[in-house]
């Protein structure tokens, strides 16, 4: 902070921009006051088909609980309440849609997944990068926005809406995670979903795992608010890159924003993350974002 003050010539601009920073914060730090941030779990541990239980840690035999439940009961930026857009929820476990959904990524995303093209692992795994979407989709604004001949007002409206709309997404996405508490595939494989139409199967590993309920998708919650913040100021016709910090830090290329929105949803199917009705209602929540 002092170094990048310092390359700033002393003037009575630079001290009116201290000034309007200080202010700002002093505003957020304010406003953001018993936010119920860092608040209590939002999850009642319940049993019995269709319901998340965590994984154990294999070392301690301890359950590998999620670090941020109280996300889901932050008070939002922008939206009237933590749950304004409910999603649909899951599947019923007697649905032809449950078993199609099941079916699928009991196919697609265990760990040793024989109908799993080594493209779609690649992706799935390209697509869990440290840092989520948060910084993948802000990383894409930094450098759209250094590209073209965009204000340094419109640079910081674009950033301000890319982040709120994220947050935002993160705590409807989260408020729903607990509120439907349902299982994720590796649950549901090992369990009975009383469905003659679904094989269980004891032996199945997801891919990819994650400490917290499954629907609906968390990474595409974040990607389908990002993602049209950006379509809102670049138009979907845009060619961009975006790195991950996988395969020492690889990046891919796209020309439509509405592209990583598809293969994402494929890729936490491929990943054996989530069933297909939890990344496109994650969408739409994001979307509504």
């Amino acid at each position: 902070y002092r170094a990048s003050l310092a390359a700033i010539p002393n003037s009575f601009s630079k001290w009116l921009g201290l000034v309007a920073g200080h202010l700002a914060a002093l505003e957020m730090i304010g406003a953001r006051k018993n936010d119920h941030r860092f608040g209590p779990s939002q999850w009642n541990q319940q049993t019995g088909a269709g319901y998340w239980q965590p994984l154990l840690d294999p070392v301690t035999g301890l359950p590998l609980l999620d670090p941020t439940p109280w996300v889901g009961g932050v008070r939002p930026f922008l939206l009237t309440s933590p749950s304004q857009f409910r999603t649909p929820g899951p599947n019923e476990l007697g649905s032809a849609q449950w078993v199609a959904d099941y079916n699928e990524v009991k196919a697609l995303g265990s760990v040793n997944s024989a109908v799993r093209t080594d493209e779609q692992t690649h992706n799935a795994l390209f697509w869990q990068s440290n840092g989520g979407p948060a910084l993948l989709w802000g990383d894409v604004a930094d450098d759209l926005a250094e590209g073209s001949s965009m204000s340094t007002a419109d640079s910081a409206r674009l950033l301000a809406m890319l982040n709120l709309a994220g947050a935002d997404a993160a705590i409807n996405c989260w408020n729903d995670k607990y509120y439907w508490d349902f299982w994720r595939p590796w649950n549901a494989t090992h369990g009975d979903d009383g469905n003659p139409a679904t094989d269980p199967d004891p032996t199945w590993a997801a891919l990819l795992t994650a400490p917290y309920p499954e629907h609906p998708s968390g990474h595409l919650c974040l990607d389908g608010a990002e993602l049209r913040v950006l379509q809102m100021f670049f138009g979907d016709d845009v060619h961009f890159g975006v790195t991950s910090s996988r395969f020492g830090g690889e990046t891919r290329f796209f020309d439509h924003f509405s592209q990583p929105l598809t293969e994402i949803t494929e890729a936490r199917i491929w990943a054996g993350l989530h069933f297909r009705t939890a990344d496109t209602q994650a969408v739409g929540l994001g979307e509504n974002v």
